[in-house]
This record gives structure tokens, sequence and C-alpha cells, in this order.
């Protein structure tokens, strides 16, 4: 009988190792990103699929013959016309569809550019500040699996966007190659700006940051390509050097060319790969450049009341009030190019409140009132950035330290209230300076001042309304963006489509008067302002009764 020898087999209830792939988990991440940003993108494909049919209804209303489309090309040779719609194609014969490709294109990629830009900051560097990216890392994941994630969530949505403009156009009687143009093209102007913001997330270790800079090289690229337009029509040197016109050069509906949509595409791949390569060398949580350490000490201005607010929204209002003016001077420069227009088209006061007695006058009010916008969107804006800071757990430790909820909305909301009242005002006189610049009149600088002045009130509803929602719940401050989009859509195109008053009156811009050209009615405008003195104190009342989110 043999003994039996050898090293007994060891038991163990681990498994073999398994290689892991890249990729690992991308499905499960691709469903959780879909579900966190399903709404998002959601809302703005239906806002693009009903706004671009929309406008060009309104546009199909408002020049309905060749005579309207040869006075609105007249219209295209004041420098500031072409810096803020685009190149100037068809300069020949002006058709209906060459009016959209020249003056509607740029405002369809600016949406699709600042989706993109929005998604990819949620999906990338917002993840690592918030740190649940670490913790999506410490799971069975691939290493490339969240960043492919967000590259392949972004993408569709810039797809649905695309297909939704298509369809839009198809649905409005556009030409198939040319409605496939369009949206293509969008769509590859948002994946552009998306690679843009990849980029700019390795580059800082703040969504925040990260957003603005890629939010300002868009600024940037619409003031290049405005510049290179000026210089040339139809595009100098200078304007390809901007991400905008590599669409606008397709020349939808007037010559089409596919083949700048190949400069889009390669920037889009050069700069992925460029992100992934900078993704390398930086740790998980941190950026490129490094954050600058604050100094031992809070400054005084950082400790007044009011403190934080002006710190966290006061560069964002510098940089917008900055464009904006930008904005006034060339919408007032336009005043020069009225009377040619009106001489071709007198209907145009069916479609914008324009009197043929007072053309200036009125035109530089309804322009004040579009402009007006703008500070109704950023009074939103800075109101809001409370629900941000509260989600993200910092306003519970300013609380802690012994500010109460009440003095830091009241002073959050003054402080955000007074840089834009400035701003409004700055904007008035943009608008007189360019209308001075139109006519040699330099009263028109005081007037439009002061027509800015009565706009304050109905601002100052939008930010209280604000106020009223993020009181009420975190999730109703959608509301108060829900007005603002929906006073933009009767500003723009309330009279186009023929809206009864009763709907138009809902926007609190409509019943500012339209000064210089109307006379001035306070009722108003006292009755916006007390109403936003009441919706102020209820949004502070129920502030305090409820719970805050984070901390």
């Amino acid at each position: 009988m043999s003994a039996v020898t050898g090293t007994p087999a060891l038991h163990t209830h681990r498994a073999p190792p398994v290689a892991g792939s890249p990729l690992t988990g991308l499905g499960s991440l691709v469903r959780l990103y879909g579900r966190i940003s399903r709404r998002a993108i959601i809302v703005w494909t239906l806002a693009l699929l009903v706004l671009v049919p929309a406008s060009i209804y309104a546009m199909q209303e408002a020049y309905p013959d060749q005579g309207a489309l040869d006075a609105r090309a007249m219209l295209l040779d004041n420098p500031s016309a072409v810096m803020m719609t685009g190149p100037f194609f068809a300069t020949e014969q002006y058709t209906f569809w060459a009016m959209v490709a020249n003056e509607l294109f740029l405002y369809i990629l600016i949406p699709a550019a600042i989706m993109s830009v929005l998604l990819t900051v949620r999906h990338t560097r917002a993840e690592e500040e918030a740190g649940r990216l670490e913790m999506i890392r410490a799971l069975p994941t691939g290493r490339l699996a969240p960043a492919v994630a967000a590259l392949l969530i972004v993408t569709a949505a810039n797809l649905a966007l695309g297909a939704a403009i298509t369809i839009g156009t198809l649905a409005m009687g556009g030409e198939v190659a040319g409605s496939v143009a369009l949206g293509l093209a969008t769509a590859l102007t948002g994946m552009v700006f998306a690679a843009i913001t990849a980029v700019a997330a390795q580059v800082t270790e703040h969504a925040g940051t990260a957003s603005g800079m890629a939010l300002g090289l868009l600024a940037l690229a619409f003031m290049v390509r405005g510049i290179g337009d000026v210089i040339d029509r139809q595009g100098s040197w200078l304007s390809w050097l901007s991400p905008l016109t590599w669409a606008q050069q397709t020349r939808v509906f007037v010559d089409l060319r596919w083949w700048p949509l190949l400069v889009s595409l390669a920037a889009v791949i050069a700069l992925l790969v460029l992100a992934g390569a900078l993704s390398r060398r930086r740790d998980v949580g941190a950026g490129l450049r490094a954050a600058s350490g604050g100094p031992r000490r809070a400054s005084s201005a950082l400790l007044a009341p009011g403190g934080l607010a002006r710190r966290l929204v006061s560069g964002s209002m510098l940089a917008w009030g900055i464009g904006l003016f930008l904005f006034s001077l060339a919408f007032g420069s336009l005043a020069s190019s009225l009377t040619d227009l009106v001489e071709e088209m007198p209907t145009i006061q069916e479609f914008a409140p324009i009197s043929l007695d007072d053309l200036t006058g009125s035109f530089s009010a309804f322009v004040l009132m579009m402009l007006a916008i703008g500070p109704a969107a950023l009074i939103v804006s800075g109101v809001l950035r409370m629900r941000t800071e509260e989600v993200a757990g910092r306003l519970a430790g300013v609380l802690v330290a012994g500010t109460s909820r009440v003095r830091l909305a009241v002073m959050w909301f003054l402080v955000v209230l007074v840089e834009v009242a400035l701003m409004q005002v700055l904007l008035g006189f943009g608008v007189g300076i360019g209308v001075w610049a139109a006519t040699d009149d330099i009263s028109w600088i005081g007037d439009m001042t002061f027509a800015a002045l009565a706009y304050l009130p109905a601002i100052a509803l939008y930010g209280a309304f604000a106020l009223a929602t993020y009181g009420l719940h975190l999730r109703a401050t959608g509301l108060a963006w829900l007005l603002v989009v929906f006073t933009a859509l009767v500003t723009f195109l309330g009279d186009m489509l023929g809206l009864p008053d009763g709907v138009k009156d809902l926007s609190p811009l409509s019943h500012v008067p339209l000064l210089p050209s109307a006379e001035f009615e306070s009722l108003p405008l006292l009755v916006m302002g007390g109403l936003a003195a009441v919706l102020v104190v209820a949004g502070l009342l129920l502030l305090r009764r409820r719970d805050l989110a984070a901390g």
C-alpha cells in the first residue's frame, strides 16, 4: 500500500481574476446619465422643434413677397446687421430660404452650443467636483466608461436636436437636402462645443469655471465670426477661425456644399483626443491648473452683507453685461437703415410695435424691449444661484456660521437686483449711442437711458418670482425660467404669430411703456413693483418654512 504524496489542493471562494475592459459598465452609465438628463434633452429638443418652424412661419408672414425680401436684403448692407446674423449670401437674388440661412441659422447654432456645454459639464467635471465619479470608479467600472458614456449622451442629444430642426424645416416647405444639412450642421456645431468643454473640464477643477470658459469661447467665436463677416460679407479668413462659420459656410438653401462639415468633424475628433490626453496628466477631481489658495482671512468685502453673492455672481454679470452692451450698440446703429426698409415694406408695423409716424423712436423702444430679456434672464439666473449653492451643500455652511436664511436671501436678492439694474441702464446708454451714431442727434443718449429705467419694475418682478419659486420648492424654480422663455417668445414672435392680447399680457415686459415713442404710464410700473415686493416677502416666508436640500 503506497502513501499519497504531494501538496493538498487549496480551496478558495475567490473567483479567478478576469481582465477588465476600459469600457466595463458603459451600458449602466449610459442608462444612468440618460435618466439624469432626459428631461433637459426633451425640453431642448421640443423647444427647437416648435421655435424653428414658428420662426420660419413668422418670417413668411413678415416678408411675403420679393419687394419685402429686397428691402430686408438692403438692411444687411449695414455692418451691424451682418455682425448679428451672419454672412450675406444670395446677394443678387435674395430668396426667402436664403434669408433663413443668412439670418436664422446663427440663432439655431447658439442654443445647440449652449446645450452641449451644459450637458458636457454636467456629466464630466460636475461629477468629479461632487465626488460621484470617484465612487463610480471604485465599482467595477472601466477607466474610459464614464467619459464615453457622457460623450454618447451629448451626441444623442445633438442628434435629437438636429433631427428636430430638420423636421421643423421640412414641415415649413424647406428642400430636403438643405433641411438635412441644416440639422446636421447644427448637431456637429453642438459637438464641437461639447469637445471644447471636454478640454476645459480638464483644465479646471470647478464645474462653474469649466462652463464659463466654454461659454466664453462661444462668445469669442460669435465676435470673431461677426468681425470676419463684416470684413467680407460672404466670410473672410477671420470668419473661418470660428466654429460657427463652419456650419454657416455650408450655404444651405443657397449653394449647398457639404465639405465645411468635415472641418467641424475633424475639430471634434482632434479636441476629444486632446481632452483624453490631458485627462491622463491629472488626478481624479483635480485640474491641470491647480486652484490657487485663498487668503487666510476673508476680505472685508466678502464678509460684508451680500459679499458672498457679489463674489459668486458679479463675474458672470460683468461678462454678460459687456456682451449685451455691444449688442445694444449694434442694434441702435441699425436706425440709419430703417427708411429704405419701410419704403419697401410699409406693413412692418403689423409684425412689430413700430410706428411710421415716429420710426426711429418706436424702433429704438422695440430694440430696448428685446434687449431687456437679457437682464430678465440674468436676474433669474443670479437669484437661483442660491439653489445651486444649496444643492451643493455650501449654503448650509454659511447658515451654520450664524447668518439667517432671510438675511442671506434678502441681501442676495438686493445684490443681484442692483447689478442687473446697472446693466439695464447701460443697455439704454448703448442703444442711445448707436442711434446717435446713426442720426447725429446726441439727445438720443439721454432719452434711451431714461427709457431703460422704465423696465426696472418688470425686471425686479422676474427676480421676485424666481425667489418665490425657490422658497416654495427647489423643483419649482423651473417655472421662473419658463416665464423668461415665454417672454422671449411673446417679444420676438408675438405680433407675427398673432397671439391674443390676453396671452401677451402674461409677459411683464408687455406692460412697460415703449419709451420714448409712447407716453409714460406710471400705473403698470407701480403695480409690477408692488407685485414684486409681495413675491419677495412670500418667497422669504416660504424659505423659512422648508428644510434645506443638503448640508
